[in-house]
């Protein structure tokens, strides 16, 4: 898949991420389950903007640093700093959260991983449909 093509998914995919994820903080009741889908959405916008701003980067290291950057997130709001930030400024709970939750750890990691598989059997696929033979390759 060339690389023009690569960041122009990912920034598809962080658009239509972003909408969703909005609309489940927004528009859903507050429950474990919207909590999980925005975290996942969460780590999924972040691997998808990865994504878009390096696309030649090998699938496998954006989801190292999607599920890392997540993690790092989550465990900063153990300090209570992004507690204080979204009481200034409140659309920093968006990006840095406000509360600790262990499980929140596992769903990032998780998504990390569903995002990187969708990646690779994307890739794959272009990769594949791009060396038939007796068809053209497009650049």
């Amino acid at each position: 898949m060339s690389s023009h093509l690569r960041r122009r998914a990912g920034l598809l995919v962080l658009l239509v991420t972003v909408i969703a994820g909005l609309l489940v903080h927004r528009a859903l009741p507050a429950s474990p389950v919207t909590d999980i889908a925005g975290d996942a959405l969460y780590t999924v916008a972040v691997y998808a903007g990865l994504v878009s701003l390096f696309p030649t980067l090998a699938p496998r290291i954006v989801a190292l640093l999607a599920g890392g950057w997540s993690v790092a997130v989550e465990l900063f709001q153990a300090t209570g700093i992004p507690v204080e930030l979204a009481r200034r400024f409140p659309p920093a709970a968006l990006v840095l959260g406000t509360g600790f939750n262990a499980r929140d750890l596992v769903v990032y990691v998780m998504a990390a991983t569903a995002a990187l598989a969708v990646d690779l059997r994307l890739t794959h696929r272009a990769l594949r449909h791009r060396t038939v033979p007796g068809r053209s390759i497009s650049r």
